[in-house]
């Protein structure tokens, strides 16, 4: 026996963080990838502020990083939440996901988890959409009033694209003297023809 088991007692192992992870959310997450970085936890939507409970007090993951959300378009939108348990001479990652439908998503509010989500959720709510169940806040945040649509949903059409042709070069090295095809009567993924949509309709 070493001189520092006589002291403290055996040497306990310690448990990598991964372990951790999958013995705090057991059966309760429908899976965890692991060997992932950070270790993610995915979880179904009613399970979420609990995954965001048990990440706080369970694993010590006392700084939010940020939410944000995917738009997966027919699949839904995925969410994530990133937190964090700062060490001593490390930090343990962990993003916590969730999926909702295309159709009316609607997800809790974890404010009360972690008071600094509540930014991030008005973010979300602003640009994708979705219902923030039980934020008591949800006016808009960056876009300006009357401002209609959510900007990043991919189905969202970028009228600048539409009233206003794309300056600069077309590709490196073109210069405004040469001649050569133009990029400018091409139109992005989603956005309708001028006639059909926009200032020139």
């Amino acid at each position: 026996m070493s001189v520092d088991e006589s002291v403290h007692g055996p040497a306990r192992p310690t448990q990598t963080w991964p372990a951790r992870v999958e013995a705090a959310y057991g059966d309760r997450a429908d899976g965890v990838v692991a060997d992932a970085t950070p270790v993610t936890v995915d979880v179904g939507a009613l399970g979420w502020v609990e995954a965001l409970t048990i990440a706080r007090d369970g694993l010590d993951c006392r700084f939010f990083d940020f939410l944000t959300a995917v738009d997966l378009q027919a699949d839904g939108f995925q969410i994530a939440a990133h937190v964090a348990a700062p060490r001593i001479g490390r930090v343990d990652h962990l993003l916590i996901r969730t999926r909702l439908p295309a159709q009316a998503p609607d997800l809790a509010c974890v404010c009360e988890v972690y008071a600094g989500a509540a930014w991030h959720e008005r973010e979300t709510h602003e640009m994708f959409g979705i219902t923030i169940s039980g934020h008591a806040r949800l006016d808009p945040l960056l876009l300006p009033d009357g401002f209609e649509g959510h900007p990043l949903r991919k189905d969202f059409v970028l009228a600048s694209r539409v009233a206003k042709a794309w300056p600069g070069a077309k590709e490196p090295g073109e210069s405004e003297g040469e001649a050569s095809p133009s990029r400018r009567r091409t139109r992005p993924p989603g956005v309708p023809a001028p006639e059909n949509w926009g200032p020139h309709r």
